[in-house]
């Protein structure tokens, strides 16, 4: 560890409170978060009042925590970063403020994370050595997004969703299966004792040449095949019975595919030699697995977080907040939360 090479990392950009102190942009000291998922599960998504409220509860103790932890002092630190975009306006404006607050009374230098990048940057954790040009497929609740990163800070957006976002869709289809929340989770577990080859759901074909993804015509699919069900118990198509969990397993595959087939096509087109995994469905099983497969038979090697850093963390921040410190960004105390910060897109 370097002096100096301490980083204090908040992220509350959505329904997570979390904090972190990272070593040198790469070496997790502390990690904690704190889990919103019993408040809002009664309402089956997120409540961004309830949310932000939480962040304010437990914000301030959880950074003292990190650093009775780490066993820090304030001025052992050498900088911030905290996430200004994009996520809930109201919870990332609790993150930004107790951040610059604190950054100015222990005289730190305050660095803006964009929460995509952080989701990014999880892949350096463990002190990976990346190869660039290299391709990142984001996939989360709110984004799916396949990145080219040509180098430490600079990133350019190649493709994205043009509707749903393949995380939203798994929630999406976890609730007409009258799955639990969080239900991205719920349907993953269901459909390890399914069929993938069950049901043949469509999947999207975009014009020639584009990386986009589209969902919401296979969730809408899924939504028809069972409101067409006379129960949800015995799902009949074809004159064959489906299982929730065939459903379940064959609407991930559809998902998978299409993931797989736009990101082989872009790794392909840019010459990359390492594809990476970021956002809270890079921990799914299934993609690792099939994503994996194919890149392996192109002679491209796959990397991606270990699943607790694929969901919303601080440690993430942590690291794109070092990187982005000592690449010399700097940010005045006027910067403020952007929710719809565009991917790739940073704030001074």
């Amino acid at each position: 560890m370097t002096a100096g090479g301490l980083c204090l990392a908040i992220e509350t950009s959505c329904d997570e409170t979390a904090c972190a102190v990272v070593a040198d942009g790469s070496t997790v000291v502390a990690n904690l978060v704190s889990s919103q998922t019993a408040i809002h599960r009664e309402f089956g998504g997120v409540v961004p009042e309830l949310a932000s409220r939480q962040h304010l509860r437990v914000l301030a103790g959880l950074v003292d925590e990190a650093m009775r932890k780490s066993r820090l002092r304030f001025s052992d630190l050498g900088c911030i970063a905290v996430t200004v975009g994009p996520g809930l306006i109201g919870a990332l404006l609790v993150g930004v403020s107790y951040a610059k607050a604190l950054g100015y009374a222990a005289k730190l230098p305050v660095v803006p994370v964009n929460h995509i990048t952080g989701h990014i940057y999880a892949n350096f954790l463990g002190g990976w050595q990346p190869e660039f040009p290299a391709l990142c497929l984001v996939v989360s609740g709110g984004h799916t997004s396949l990145v080219l990163m040509s180098g430490d800070g600079r990133l350019t957006e190649i493709g994205r969703t043009r509707d749903d976002a393949a995380g939203e869709a798994f929630d999406k289809v976890a609730r007409v299966l009258g799955l639990a929340y969080p239900g991205g989770p719920a349907l993953e577990r269901l459909a390890a004792s399914g069929r993938g080859d069950a049901v043949a759901l469509p999947r999207a074909r975009l014009e020639p040449g584009s990386f986009d993804f589209s969902f919401s015509g296979l969730k809408t699919a899924v939504l028809y095949l069972v409101r067409g069900s006379p129960q949800n118990q015995s799902l009949s198509a074809g004159g064959a019975y489906l299982s929730p969990a065939d459903i379940a397993a064959s609407f991930q595959a559809a998902v998978v595919d299409m993931l797989v087939d736009r990101t082989v096509a872009a790794a392909r087109h840019f010459g990359v030699r390492q594809v990476w995994l970021a956002g809270g469905v890079a921990a799914n099983r299934h993609l690792r697995k099939q994503l994996g497969m194919a890149l392996h038979q192109e002679g491209i090697g796959l990397h991606a977080p270990p699943p607790e850093f694929c969901t919303d963390n601080a440690a993430m921040i942590g690291v794109a907040g070092y990187m982005a410190w000592q690449r010399g960004v700097r940010a005045g105390w006027n910067f403020t939360a952007v929710a719809d910060l565009a991917v790739g897109e940073e704030v001074s």
